[in-house]
């Protein structure tokens, strides 16, 4: 029998280009965009009652372009990152791109990291190894159609590079764009902690290397190359948090793929896995 489909899914479906830019008047068409990576002032976001006791790095982050979509993973506009993880926005379909890694090392070991204490959404749990957003800046846009997914794809891995530098000082010279696999797109939901959730199609990355770290504390605050009987282990620890893209990832995919690591590319889809 055919799975249910959600009422939720219904009605991110049914939501058109302009459908979204009415109901979301913060966001800027993407024809309307100028390339900035972000387009509030952090003075301004620091007045803002919905931050009140977070750290100011973060609140600061919280100012990036995110590139808003549609059901189908065309990008619409650019969107702040607050915008897009707000709760109330989101459950009114508001939905943004995202990208997940998984970084290997030659031992197959899986780099978790625990998300900081600073965080605004998802504090303190365990996830992959980096999960973050593309910008709505062209090198990490890709095609703005959305006709052309491996310009999409060089955008995440571009954004993945990005990131993993910045969470975990982790140079770019040993994450080469070139050894990023993409595998799937996955969509989802997930609420954080009432005022905040995550909307996302996530591009999921894997990649083998034995880079050396230099943790940025405000990001991160643990690590651990782990074994999949070791992750195993965790879930079943009930004084561990996990992140619910990973779990949602693990549980559906990722086992199956560290099973066949050296020939993890026949698992690839260019399909989006609706998970709604």
């Amino acid at each position: 029998m055919p799975s249910s489909v959600s009422p939720y899914d219904t009605l991110v479906k049914s939501l058109k280009r302009d459908d979204i830019l009415t109901a979301f008047p913060e966001i800027i068409p993407l024809e309307k965009t100028t390339g900035a990576s972000s387009t509030i002032s952090s003075t301004e976001s620091k007045k803002s009652e919905i931050f009140s006791g977070h750290d100011e790095e973060q609140i600061k982050l919280m100012d990036e372009n995110c590139i808003v979509l549609d059901y189908n993973d065309i990008p619409i506009g650019a969107g702040t990152k607050k915008v897009c993880h707000i709760m109330e926005n989101i459950e009114k379909g508001l939905l943004h791109r995202a990208f997940s890694v998984f970084l290997f090392n030659d031992e197959n070991k899986l780099l978790l990291q625990k998300r900081a204490d600073e965080k605004i959404t998802f504090a303190k749990m365990w996830t992959n190894t980096c999960c973050s957003h593309p910008l709505c800046i062209p090198s990490e846009l890709g095609d703005a159609s959305g006709d052309d997914i491996e310009s999409s794809i060089l955008g995440v891995k571009t954004a993945a590079q990005r990131k993993l530098d910045q969470e975990l000082g982790i140079n770019p010279s040993d994450v080469p764009i070139d050894d990023f696999k993409f595998l799937t797109r996955i969509h989802y939901k997930a609420p954080s902690n009432g005022i905040w959730g995550e909307h996302e199609i996530d591009y999921i990355l894997i990649i083998k290397s034995n880079p050396t770290l230099n943790i940025n504390p405000n990001e991160v605050g643990d690590y651990a190359y782990v074994s999949a009987d070791e992750l195993k282990e965790m879930f079943n620890n009930p004084d561990l948090l996990f992140t619910p893209w990973f779990k949602l990832i693990c549980e559906s995919y990722l086992f199956k793929w560290w099973e066949n690591l050296d020939e993890v590319e026949k698992f690839k889809s260019y399909e989006i896995d609706h998970m709604l």
